[in-house]
């Protein structure tokens, strides 16, 4: 009883006063994380732009950013079903997050297909293909991760790197994976080959991959010999 009572009080900010103290978890109200995100509005808008979020807790921020992006694929690509759902797996595809509690995890994925759901739903209805769901899903098992952010591995006795997948769109309708370490992202590399340069004349750095996988359809990538990927 006195739980509910915290999360009522709170207006659903913590959850309990333990996992407060113990994980310093508190939840970000709707109202303050629209204003946070309208500070970079066009990042949010963008359909391939990435977030990290490294504390992503039940996934707040990425479910609103993920709103902001499915409404452009709407307005602009609603009209073609195959382009609504390239672009809508695009946009969820560019959205990360880890989190230490393993409960939130698998909220913050459930919510995140929730909405992709309801938007893909709210378009074709009867039309939608379970194809498309469980490659949203497969991507969303990739992207968000249980994980501590400051030690970059898995908070267990294995201690495990934490393991992203980035997507590519490539020639219409296939998808390229390249998985890298949380780590390695982090840290700047000299790539191999030849030198890449910015804008501003800096030496360019980019990181190196742990796996590398052929293209493949982005309707094939929630079917079962996936797994091996």
């Amino acid at each position: 009883m006195n739980n509910i009572l915290e999360e009522t009080n709170n207006n659903n900010q913590i959850k309990t006063r333990q996992r407060v103290i113990d994980h310093g978890e508190v939840f970000t109200s709707e109202r303050e994380v629209n204003a946070m995100l309208d500070l970079v509005k066009q990042e949010t808008e963008r359909i391939d732009s990435r977030f990290l979020e490294p504390a992503c807790g039940t996934g707040n921020f990425l479910v609103e950013i993920l709103k902001r992006k499915l409404n452009i694929v709407e307005n602009r690509y609603s009209k073609n079903q195959l382009e609504y759902e390239r672009y809508a797996i695009l946009a969820l595809s560019s959205i990360y997050g880890v989190e230490i509690l393993k409960d939130n995890v698998q909220t913050c994925r459930d919510r995140l297909l929730g909405v992709f759901t309801h938007f893909y739903l709210n378009n074709y209805k009867k039309k939608i293909k379970s194809e498309c769901l469980k490659a949203a899903e497969f991507i969303l098992n990739r992207n968000i991760l249980w994980g501590d952010a400051l030690s970059l591995k898995t908070p267990d006795e294995k201690a495990e790197p934490i393991i992203f997948s980035e997507w590519s769109a490539v020639n219409g309708s296939m998808i390229k994976r390249r998985d890298y370490t949380m780590a390695n992202l982090l840290v700047n590399q000299p790539m191999k080959g030849p030198n890449l340069f910015s804008d501003l004349g800096d030496k360019a750095f980019i990181p190196t991959p742990v796996a590398d996988f052929p293209l493949i359809n982005f309707l094939k990538l929630g079917e079962d010999d996936t797994s091996k990927l």
